[in-house]
């Protein structure tokens, strides 16, 4: 049985080390780091190979914290109460 091309695209689900840390936006050794300190999900093992789970980065992802944004207001509050 020969495979039909498909019309419709796919995103890959597994990832190599290389694609999983481009996809969100970091170096590979900022990835391994932030596996390591549990940021980042665990590889699957396929055979020999370790592939990150698309879907796991993406909940890992969106656990990250907001970076602090703080308005005007708040700023001029901080100011205030230090008094400068």
């Amino acid at each position: 049985m020969t495979l039909q091309p498909d019309p419709v695209s796919y995103p890959p689900r597994g990832l190599s080390r290389e694609e999983a840390a481009r996809y969100i936006g970091v170096s590979v050794s900022k990835f391994e780091a932030m596996v390591k300190d549990r940021r980042m999900p665990k590889p699957r093992q396929l055979d020999r190979r370790a592939v990150w789970d698309r879907v796991e980065i993406d909940m890992a992802f969106s656990s990250l914290p907001h970076q602090e944004v703080k308005s005007d207001i708040e700023r001029a509050l901080e100011r205030a109460r230090s008094g400068l």
